[in-house]
């Protein structure tokens, strides 16, 4: 039988979820809400239901699930009071602004019987799917060196996410995505945290950030959101003692290079504008391989699915409480290493 959705919050990541829910093999809409009169009225022309309060979409015994769509500094406030009363919780990322406000979420979750998770639609991507896919495969060797990156050029939007009191800021928007997929990669404890937060356009909250994640092995995943970049660099880039992978943008442009032999004879020098050099020079194609990228076919339907299926313990919750806290951790050591200019231990 499908799950009855409401989503509270009718804006640009709650119309998302109208819009997919209404598409849904797995869920119907039961409405929306919203503070606003207007956003209650857009949806109402266009057939949606919508609830005249918060107070009345949570006495709704028809509700079996709520998605959270609001501003971050709310989603606590909203998620308790919809586990309270007896609802299943979807949280939009990030789940909340502070490990202290999740663990309350959790609790109250674990109090009344009911699902929490937070909506990490970023694990469907196709190109964070390809390249999990190539560091699983071995196919680079021991991978030593990754590199994420999401570059833009027109700051912050204008709305509530250039506000502190709101939650706003980088890290809670794009890092809490590109932290997730790394954490969704490599299975290892992490040992430290390195930080730098931009304020380019935007002095109250970051609008970019610069971090690296050392791992237990020596791994160092670099993490990188920009919003003044108006030449982007590549959206992956992985290194292996075996070869390397770059993947350009979103529509999985790239390529895999692989070492085939490593005593190269003959190497000829690549002459520079001051010198000469051996160790830069371009390897000979016979000693080299190139891949093409992997091409995954995710279906964003299938976080739905997932949810729908752990509420009637057909399935766990692919998305759990633990990751969810490792990931507002690691968001907050960033914030810990900015202020304090330094590395910052990680323990777990």
């Amino acid at each position: 039988m499908k799950k009855n959705i409401a989503v509270i919050g009718y804006g640009g990541m709650g119309g998302w979820h109208v819009e997919h829910l209404l598409k849904s093999d797995v869920a119907n809409l039961a409405g929306i809400f919203d503070i606003k009169e207007e956003r209650q009225q857009a949806a109402r022309d266009k057939g949606i239901h919508a609830y005249d309060s918060l107070e009345q979409l949570l006495d709704d015994p028809s509700v079996d699930i709520v998605t959270v769509a609001t501003p971050n500094d709310v989603h606590r406030e909203i998620a308790v009071k919809a586990l309270a009363a007896g609802k299943n919780v979807i949280s939009e990322k990030p789940v909340t602004v502070s490990s202290e406000d999740l663990q309350a979420m959790i609790d109250a979750a674990n109090q009344y019987g009911k699902l929490f998770t937070v909506h990490q639609n970023r694990r469907w991507d196709a190109d964070f799917l390809a390249m999990k896919e190539i560091y699983e495969s071995g196919v680079l060797g021991d991978v030593f060196s990754i590199e994420s990156r999401v570059h833009g050029s027109r700051g912050i939007p204008g709305d509530w996410r250039g506000k502190k009191e709101f939650g706003g800021g980088m890290m809670l928007d794009w890092g809490v995505h590109l932290i997730d997929q790394i954490l969704q990669m490599v299975k290892e404890k992490i040992v430290s945290i390195y930080a730098v937060m931009d304020h380019i356009t935007n002095y109250e909250v970051d609008d970019g950030f610069k971090m690296n994640i050392t791992f237990q092995s020596g791994k160092v995943v670099h993490v990188e959101v920009g919003t003044s970049n108006f030449i982007n660099l590549p959206r992956w880039y992985m290194q292996g003692t075996n070869g390397t992978a770059i993947i350009y943008d979103w529509d999985l442009s790239g390529k895999i290079v692989c070492c085939e032999n490593w005593d190269e004879k003959d190497v000829i020098p690549v002459k520079t504008a001051a010198g000469l050099t051996k160790t830069m020079a371009p390897r000979k194609d016979d000693t080299i391989v190139e891949h093409s990228v992997p091409h995954p076919t995710p279906d964003v339907h299938d976080f739905y699915r997932n949810v729908c299926k752990a509420v009637d313990g057909l399935e766990p919750q692919l998305i759990t409480h633990p990751q969810m806290m490792r990931v507002m951790k690691v968001m907050e050591a960033c914030f810990e290493s900015d202020r304090l200019h330094q590395v910052v231990p990680f323990k777990e």
